[in-house]
């Protein structure tokens, strides 16, 4: 399983929100808490998405290595802030290459996503969405593998003017009716809200005045953390935090 989370509030340096703190994303590359059977560690890659606060389309760096081997992002996130962030590390489902364009986060215009789980059965469980998919989309997805797929299932149902919440919603559900073993945990971003699902593995909310985080591991203080249910819902923004079944 990878490991991802979403931020919004203060500007704040990437390596204060990624790197510093006590089983931060970084730690969680070779010591997670939850793998809940899925691999061991989180080495496969690694990604993180920002917005600066003069534009709404975000900034991005991606990897295919560890995030603790690469000195130039440690150096990036400690002279880089923002008060929108997406990031994860990536554990490759078996079969999956390790290459820079199948790491979240996934970025279109203003957007960012992120996948923390796999489809089972894949390919094939995935082929009946896949095939609403305009063939150039599917053609040119980031990397074949199953989030980039699921991300381009994203992209077509956000044009079509559905909300960010009914989109991940809608496709959770509609996956796992086609592959029921899957782990579908997504995560969107578009700097002023962070949707989330989890399903089949663990997320929760740290609320704090003026900030709220996503994460699918606690980091730092632990009892500033909220679990979510498994099979929930969060749509967060700076004034409101709701959870709810899908």
């Amino acid at each position: 399983m990878c490991r991802h989370l979403g931020y919004l509030g203060p500007p704040v340096a990437l390596d204060e929100l990624l790197l510093r703190p006590e089983h931060a994303l970084l730690e969680q590359t070779w010591a997670p808490n939850d793998m809940r059977g899925s691999g061991t560690v989180n080495v496969d890659g690694f990604g993180a998405g920002w917005y600066a606060s003069d534009s709404t389309v975000p900034e991005r760096y991606r990897r295919s290595v560890p995030m603790w081997t690469d000195t130039n992002f440690a150096e990036l996130a400690a002279r880089t802030t923002s008060g929108a962030v997406v990031a994860a590390v990536r554990s490759a489902t078996a079969g999956m290459p390790v290459t820079e364009p199948a790491c979240a986060p996934f970025t279109d215009g203003r957007v960012l996503f992120s996948h923390n789980g796999s489809v089972s059965g894949w390919p094939d469980s995935l082929a009946p969405l896949a095939a609403g998919l305009d063939a150039v989309d599917l053609m040119t997805v980031d990397a074949p593998v199953d989030s980039a797929v699921v991300w381009a299932l994203v992209q077509q149902r956000l044009s079509k003017g559905d909300s960010p919440e009914n989109v991940l919603g809608g496709l959770v559900t509609e996956i796992a009716t086609l592959a029921p073993d899957s782990r579908l945990n997504f995560l969107f971003s578009d700097g002023d809200t962070v949707v989330a699902t989890t399903w089949t593995h663990a997320l929760s909310v740290r609320r704090t005045p003026g900030k709220v985080t996503v994460a699918s591991e606690p980091f730092g203080a632990p009892d500033e953390w909220e679990p979510v249910p498994d099979r929930h819902l969060v749509v967060a923004t700076l004034d409101d935090v709701r959870v709810q079944a899908l």
